[in-house]
């Protein structure tokens, strides 16, 4: 009988070791996805929707739509569902929807009719009437409360734009609290909008302090489309989300996106770079390796090659609905992004 080398079999015990560990733990991923324009056919007086009309500039009819929905339900099938997550996101926020009506044709629409997602949704006073909105799968995520917080900007107090979304309940029987954002754009420019940003960045920081300060054993996870990258002020200085698990203090907040964008990572391209405008951020106390409770361990930007583009000037960029005045029947003109976290298992 051969032998075996003490480094081989070191190598065997430690392998085994982490199988066993991994068997007991649970892992539970949440997601953001930015929908780009998820309008339904249906003109709203109340809101700027006339372009995603029958006879508006994108022709858009009741195909298109259900394209649309086709096409993202597929994608949002297929976001976190490796043998440790099988039944993908217990939550995914998003953005650029314009009602719940079309939420609830989304999550009719295979492979998501079959699980349990629901939705929370309130209406904003955005100009385009697009909203914010979350998708949660009720076996994994019991919501409590929620809550539509209404942004005032100062230095631009005549802007409407979306409300953040707060929503309080239990995963892994844990008390977390999910703020969904899409911040105000860089219409006019980065430095000229920047005021708005960083004003939908302190009204983050009191909705995610003040849950904590209610509660300190609760978590927080903050994602969205911020509009900036995690390098700019609005997140790294008034959020005060670090670039680094080392550098969170108690009560401060980890933004677990910013090593991907150093790495030259984003979510959506333009002008030929890329920016990391959709992020998720966490609380301090989701950080660490205690896996008695829920910590984070791991990042995505979900950038499969179905959701790229496959040629041309635009060669993997996001494949998106429609590029200057061509439908090209994709997805969206940003990649989703997950978090994975972990716990030993009840």
């Amino acid at each position: 009988m051969r032998k075996l080398s003490i480094s081989l079999i070191l190598s065997i015990l430690f392998t085994s070791l982490a199988i066993a560990q991994q068997n007991k733990v649970a892992v539970y991923s949440v997601a953001f996805y930015n929908l780009e324009n998820l309008f339904d056919t249906i003109n709203d007086p109340n809101t700027n929707d006339e372009e995603f009309l029958p006879d508006g500039t994108y022709r858009w009819g009741a195909l298109k739509y259900k394209n649309k929905l086709n096409n993202l339900a597929y994608a949002i099938g297929k976001l976190a569902t490796d043998k440790f997550c099988p039944n993908g996101p217990a939550v995914i926020g998003v953005s650029e929807i314009e009602n719940r009506q079309v939420l609830e044709d989304l999550i009719k629409t295979e492979p998501l009719a079959s699980r349990n997602y629901d939705i929370v949704h309130f209406n904003s006073p955005d100009r385009r009437g697009v909203d914010v909105g979350l998708l949660y799968d009720r076996n994994q995520f019991e919501v409590d409360t929620a809550i539509s917080a209404r942004l005032y900007i100062e230095c631009s107090p005549n802007t409407l734009t979306r409300d953040q979304l707060l929503v309080s309940g239990r995963l892994a029987g844990e008390r977390v609290h999910i703020i969904v954002n899409h911040w105000p754009s860089r219409l006019g420019g980065e430095a000229k909008s920047r005021c708005r940003r960083e004003a939908a960045a302190e009204l983050t920081r009191h909705l995610a302090d003040s849950v904590l300060a209610a509660d300190p054993n609760s978590k927080v996870i903050i994602m969205g489309d911020l509009n900036d990258d995690p390098n700019n002020k609005s997140c790294s200085k008034v959020l005060g989300a670090v670039k680094e698990p080392e550098q969170v203090t108690e009560g401060g907040y980890f933004n677990t996106m910013w090593r991907l964008f150093d790495k030259g990572y984003g979510t959506l391209g333009y002008q030929g770079s890329w920016n990391l405008f959709d992020q998720i951020i966490v609380s301090a106390n989701l950080v660490g390796e205690d896996r008695s409770t829920l910590k984070y361990f791991k990042s995505e930007i979900f950038n499969k090659d179905f959701l790229r583009q496959e040629s041309g000037k635009y060669k993997g960029y996001p494949l998106r609905t429609h590029a200057q005045g061509r439908y090209l029947n994709g997805y969206s003109d940003h990649f989703p992004v997950i978090i994975y976290m972990a716990r030993i298992a009840q």
